[in-house]
């Protein structure tokens, strides 16, 4: 038997923290639940879809010892409902949640929390290091949207996660984009790298914070597990070979331009309103001290914009999935970014001035 009597906001607080991975729809009934457990004065949510559990809990007195689980997503909208400030009684039997606040009451349906399948902790040897989370959260953040999606080649559905000496570099790509990002550690430590799940980073950089509390990792073989905040996140590792993200990061490209972020961003933006819808399509014409953008699509329409650059480098007609630079754009806080292309058949690397911890290559496209 479950008995806990608290306020929806101590509540909502953990619940919304772990239901972010919890599918609408499962072949396993219980991954569509969350099991609940109270213990030693503390209520916790545990979530899990077998690759990532997220656990999250408040200290509430008085609440029975017990555990079961129930529907995440039904649990969590009716607590949503309900006044922040109300009194809630949550009483689980007989394979029931009775739910009250106020006069509000909700029946709801429970599996058995000794079915839950909890992810069993790694016991092999391991390495731990810690970093502010919002230095994590903007490395993942600058590198996450190059992540492939449901990509046969299963290891670029996510981020690569190296550690070599003081510095942690994060690295995604699709293979055709690839963004990297690298953070200072503060500290030395052994090598190691892990493949992080797409599910995995899109959860730490929704729950990372934007100060400097420290992020705890641990990671293993086959397993990582990132604690912050009250929050602990275990993933599984994804098993396969990273492709060598230094000989893909182009050297040497000697055409090189810097622009205002947000002046480049806004000329893009127009231009796409005609770009083909399929492939997205357009081209960047560089010529002494000039840029064109120029958008066209299967009606014979077109958009071009001019753009005053200084610039001295070669004539360039290169094509780009105009796409894939509004990205970049989108997701660097810099003023202005540099541009250096080696000719119309290679690929692009675009930077932040003065700064050789962000790196995004952008192979081009014919046109």
């Amino acid at each position: 038997m479950v008995k806990i009597k608290a306020t929806v906001g101590q509540l909502l607080g953990p619940l919304q923290q772990v239901t972010g991975i919890v599918e609408r729809r499962h072949t396993l009934p219980i991954l569509s639940n969350v099991l609940v457990q109270s213990h030693a004065g503390r209520i916790e949510f545990i979530a899990t879809d077998l690759e990532v559990q997220i656990t999250a809990g408040v200290a509430v007195e008085g609440a029975a010892e017990g555990s079961v689980t129930v529907a995440a997503r039904k649990l969590h909208d009716i607590l949503r409902s309900l006044p922040e400030d109300s009194e809630v009684a949550l009483e689980a039997k007989d394979n029931r949640m009775v739910v009250r606040a106020g006069k509000s009451r909700f029946n709801l349906q429970t599996l058995a929390s000794a079915d839950f399948p909890r992810m069993v902790e790694s016991k092999d040897a391991s390495r731990s290091l810690a970093l502010p989370q919002r230095s994590l959260k903007h490395a993942l953040g600058l590198v996450q949207f190059a992540m492939a999606v449901q990509d046969i080649r299963y290891y670029l559905n996510g981020v690569l996660f190296a550690v070599d000496g003081d510095t942690l570099r994060v690295v995604a790509t699709d293979g055709h984009r690839l963004s990297y990002a690298a953070e200072k550690l503060g500290a030395t430590h052994e090598g190691v790298e892990a493949i992080l799940p797409r599910k995995t980073v899109l959860e730490l950089i929704k729950l990372l914070g934007d100060g400097d509390e420290p992020v705890n990792m641990v990671i293993g073989s086959n397993q990582v597990r990132f604690s912050f905040g009250g929050i602990e996140i275990v993933s599984k590792i994804v098993e396969g070979k990273f492709p060598d993200y230094g000989k893909v990061i182009p050297v040497g490209n000697r055409n090189r331009v810097e622009v205002d972020r947000h002046v480049l961003a806004q000329s893009l933006n127009r231009a796409s309103i005609l770009s083909n819808e399929k492939i997205r399509g357009v081209r960047m014409v560089f010529t002494k001290d000039a840029l064109s953008i120029i958008c066209s699509n299967n009606d014979q329409e077109e958009a071009e914009e001019s753009l005053a650059i200084a610039y001295d480098g070669d004539a360039i007609d290169i094509g780009f999935n105009i796409s894939y630079l509004l990205d970049a754009l989108n997701h660097v806080d810099a003023e202005r970014i540099s541009m250096s292309m080696g000719d119309a058949n290679s690929s692009a690397l675009v930077q932040i001035p003065g700064n050789d911890d962000f790196k995004y290559v952008v192979m081009p496209m014919r046109i």
